[in-house]
């Protein structure tokens, strides 16, 4: 059974290790191995995972499928590039589904609890980077509205690569307001 929970202190060792093997297994590859090793270690420490789940302004969700940690996401709210040009902006930092697991609905369920978590909390746009070459996930994205907006560098290891930035808006229901707690 897949369920969708929000991650707490106690989770970040799951965290940790869920985030540096679907991380690996989405850019591995392409990647030179000193690059990658530096960008996990940095990135997907214990130390980090705890230092972002203890954060008021992320909010982590773990997708779990027979009690297995099989992916998870990021909403983080924070100042966004002039690009991103909607009202209310938070990012979705980060959504990832181990390997396996790609095309069993994770990610549909991930996104879906983000949109509805950040429309509740008052938020009227999503926008996120994603890496230049990697096609999936721009056309899951493409999938879920979203809009190519802008680009910015992201730094993997010593590598510069190109992010394309892309935003949504999201639906405003009038009743909801933003406010400084967590979502």
């Amino acid at each position: 059974m897949q369920r969708i929970t929000r991650a707490t202190a106690q989770d970040a060792h799951v965290l940790c290790e869920v985030a540096k093997r679907s991380f690996f297994e989405a850019f591995g590859a392409q990647s030179r191995p000193e690059d990658m090793a530096a960008y996990l270690a940095a990135a997907f420490s214990p130390k980090q995972q705890a230092m972002e789940l203890a954060d008021p302004c992320i909010t982590v969700f773990l997708a779990t499928l027979d009690a297995a940690t099989v992916g998870y996401a990021m909403l983080h709210d924070h100042a966004c590039p002039a690009c991103i040009t909607g009202p209310k902006p938070i990012e979705l930092a980060r959504l990832y589904v181990l390997q396996e697991w790609i095309g069993c609905g994770v990610g549909k369920a991930l996104m879906q609890t983000c949109l509805e978590q950040a429309t509740q909390a008052g938020y009227t746009t999503l926008w996120l980077g994603v890496w230049e070459h990697n096609l999936r996930a721009r056309a899951f994205y493409r999938r879920w509205d979203f809009s190519e907006v802008g680009q910015h560098g992201f730094l993997l290891g010593s590598d510069l690569q190109k992010d394309l930035l892309m935003e949504r808006r999201l639906p405003v229901t009038g009743t909801n307001t933003l406010s400084a707690t967590r979502l």
